[in-house]
């Protein structure tokens, strides 16, 4: 953008950070280290992560995208998503014949295993989400017994729970910071010893882009948001910048999504994106409202951001042989000699 002449009074606020986090990259990486270590097709059960442009462009790489694990034909490798998956899926790939690949994001992770720590401890726990998300069946699914969807405040007054001393809450990790709050606090009001979980739920990466829109929501009259519909952290972020103070907000896959008469009377408009969206896109819309004026770009920085995660242990084996072996031990008959 430097060099260039802004049209007096028009600008982009960009928010710092956006796109990706540790988890999502971990993810995409992991189907193309997948596909780049033991070729052609790599089956994923449900999007690796929520974004249409991710998703297609691992598609063209050889990435076959499949709804359940009974779709993926015997023998071959399945690779599991970062909002992770619940014990059954697991036995649904062992009784397929299927190597696994586990790109569930660690910080998913963490709540399945608090979920499990508090279910052996016998504790009804309120889990906060959002109905039917692939993050909240999974996270479900290591204690169904013992585990309750809270779907926003207005669901609190309907729970039970057999012991008001031995309640925890726990969230879905995409999650509006404000949103969660609200609900832990009615809860709350209904179970006075109602315990909270060692570490907050709600990911890093979700926080710090939604304090970013915070900041700049006040003084954008537009914020674009960058993401797909079935993302749940990039529809809160339009939620977040409205609350914020945005006279407007929109959500957009791609920049020819955006419709001009959203700039009527804008000034200033604010961009991001979700934490499952490659910065490309981001530099997609910037380069469209630069050829509208908006040439102007501050950066609106929230936090740092430096957190890495480890490729899944899976990626450190030969999966082609394990899947074949699984096959044979299917089938009764050894394994094909190279």
């Amino acid at each position: 953008m430097v060099g260039m002449t802004a049209q007096p009074g028009r600008r982009v606020l960009l928010a710092a950070p956006r796109g990706y986090c540790a988890g999502v990259d971990r993810a995409v990486i992991a189907v193309e280290k997948a596909l780049e270590q033991y070729g052609a097709p790599v089956y994923v059960r449900h999007e690796i992560v929520h974004n249409k442009y991710v998703v297609q462009t691992l598609e063209k790489k050889g990435a076959i995208f499949v709804d359940q694990t009974e779709e993926v034909p015997p023998g071959n490798i399945v690779m599991f998503s970062a909002h992770g998956v619940a014990p059954t899926v697991h036995e649904e790939a062992k009784r397929g014949s299927l190597a696994t690949i586990d790109a569930t994001c660690p910080l998913v992770t963490k709540v399945h295993k608090e979920a499990i720590r508090y279910a052996n401890d016998d504790f009804d726990i309120l889990l906060i989400g959002h109905e039917g998300h692939e993050e909240v069946i999974g996270t479900s699914g290591e204690a169904p017994e013992h585990i309750q969807l809270v779907d926003g405040p207005e669901d609190v007054a309907k729970v039970e729970v057999r012991d008001p001393s031995k309640v925890v809450w726990l969230s879905q990790t995409t999650l509006s910071v404000d949103e969660t709050m609200e609900t832990v606090d009615a809860l709350k009001d209904k179970f006075p010893q109602l315990v909270s979980p060692p570490s907050d739920d709600i990911c890093y990466a979700t926080q710090n882009r939604q304090l970013a829109v915070k900041q700049m929501g006040a003084e954008a009259d537009l914020v674009i948001v960058v993401g797909s519909r079935n993302s749940s952290n990039s529809v809160r972020l339009v939620e977040v910048a409205k609350l914020a103070g945005a006279r407007d907000a929109h959500l957009v896959d791609f920049a020819d999504e955006i419709d001009e008469s959203w700039l009527e009377g804008v000034s200033t408009v604010g961009v991001t994106s979700g934490a499952s969206v490659p910065d490309v896109l981001v530099e997609q819309v910037l380069e469209w409202l630069s050829q509208r004026g908006f040439e102007d770009v501050e950066i609106v920085k929230a936090a740092e951001e430096s957190i890495i995660f480890s490729l899944p242990k899976e990626l450190r084996r030969d999966l082609r042989d394990e899947a074949a072996a699984l096959m044979a031990e299917r089938t009764g008959q050894a394994p094909a000699a190279e």
